[in-house]
Order: C-alpha cells, then structure tokens, then sequence
C-alpha cells in the first residue's frame, strides 16, 4: 500500500514537473498554438467542401484529438532526447526508482499540455466559422476527453519505451504521426479504410479514445469505448513495461543512452 501511494506521488511530481517545463519551452509553445489551428482550419474546410455542415463541430473535435496525438507523440520522442542531450538520462536510468515510473509522467505531461489542442480547435471553429457548440453528451464528453488523454499517454509510454533506445527518437516519431491519427478515425470514420486496417484500428486506445469521444460529441454508447479504450491503453502500458526493461538493458551494453 505503501508502495502504491509512492508510485502515485512519484507521477503525479514527475506530471507537474514536466507540464511546467513544456511550458516554459518556447518550441513547445509554439507548437502547441500553430499546429491545432491549422488542423482546425483545414478539417473545416474539407468538411465544407463535402458538403456535410452538421458534422462540423466533429471536424473541430477530431481536429482537436489530432493534435493531442501530436503533442503525445512528439512529446515523448521530444521529452527522451531533451534528457539525452542534457545529459541526465543515464542518471534516470540508474535512479532507485523504476525507469518505467519515470517515463510515464513524461507521456502523460505531454498529454495533459496536448488537451489544450482540444480547446483550442473548438475556440477557433466558433469564433471564426461559426461551429455550434451542441454536444450529444455534454458531461460525458468532460469525462470521454480525459479518458482519452490517459489512454493516449500509455501508448506513448510504450513509445517512449523505444525512444530510450535511439539516439534520435524523432527519426520514429515522425512517421508515425498521420498513420496513427488515420487508423484511429480521428478525423475521418475507420469504415472509410480499407479492410485490412481494422485489427490495427482496433488494437490501438488512440480508437476506442476518439470514438467515445465523438459519440459524446454526435450522440451514440460512450461509456463502453471509454472502458474499451482504457482496458487497451492498460494492455499498451503493461507491454511498455515489460519492453522497458529489455530495451533498458540492451541500451546500457550498446551504451546508446548518451550522445557521445
């Protein structure tokens, strides 16, 4: 119990800690102001252009899980080589405290700045295109969001996990990026994809995490893709941890940890 109680300070210190330093990075500043507008900007449009208008204040949603995913995974690759380069990874790594217990409030920090993309993007679809704000499930939706931020921050733990590994995390984050928010329907429905995607669409929370999302926004079951999404973001941080302590391991006989 004891134990339990200082695995949850130790996250909840290391989140503060790290939303306090993104917040003080210029870089990160900027990133988190542009990148949800533009995504906000060009899902408006693409919508108008298909002439569906009532799904507007979905395009604005998906647009704002678009840049939560960004933020988590350009965070946590970001969040890695920031320490390699300041030279502290190797400290983290010989910490007494798990390495898996140091990295996670890192993932979720960089999803806590990200919700901030959710916000964002409703702000700027309703002040400048006129979106109503008319959600189906209005609290669900308060509850379906932070859900899906915890979900998104245990599969970048596993990302993370990886980072620890590469000299350059963002030669794999950068990829990842649109693939991931297509498989997962963030934008635009996984029916619309081809068949074969939806065992990769269903095994990721990032799924499970927007669906209750929009449900909540255009009506529909909620509470069952919130669950659903947390249930496979557990499994994501579950598998994080046992490929931590492989990649730690070999990172320390391949002696990648530091730059030099």
């Amino acid at each position: 119990m004891r134990a339990t109680r200082r695995a949850l300070r130790l996250i909840a210190v290391g989140v503060r800690t790290h939303v306090s330093y993104m917040s003080r990075s210029p870089l990160e500043i900027t990133f988190a102001v542009i990148v949800p507008v533009v995504y906000a900007t060009l899902a408006v449009y693409l919508f108008r252009a298909a002439d569906h208008p009532e799904r507007l204040l979905e395009a604005s949603v998906g647009a704002g899980l678009m840049g939560i995913w960004s933020s988590v995974l350009l965070g946590s690759g970001g969040a890695v080589q920031n320490q390699r380069w300041l030279g502290t990874l190797e400290t983290l790594v010989a910490a007494p405290a798990p390495l898996g217990l140091i990295l996670l409030p890192i993932t979720l920090a960089t999803a806590v700045v990200g919700t901030y993309a959710m916000g964002a993007t409703l702000l700027w679809g309703t002040v400048l295109y006129g979106v109503p704000l008319t959600f189906a499930h209005p609290l669900l939706f308060l509850v379906a969001v932070p859900v899906c931020v915890l979900s998104l921050g245990m599969m970048g733990m596993l990302l993370a996990s990886t980072f620890v590994l590469l000299r350059n995390a963002n030669a794999l984050a950068n990829p990842l990026d649109h693939p991931v928010w297509m498989l997962s329907g963030m934008l635009v429905p996984i029916t619309v994809l081809p068949t074969w995607t939806r065992p990769l669409s269903w095994a990721l929370p990032t799924t499970w995490g927007a669906r209750a999302v929009h449900a909540a926004t255009a009506g529909g079951e909620v509470v069952t893709p919130m669950l659903t999404g947390l249930g496979v973001g557990a499994l994501w941080l579950l598998l994080a941890l046992l490929a931590l302590n492989r990649v730690e391991r070999r990172a320390r006989a391949a002696a990648t940890l530091a730059l030099t």
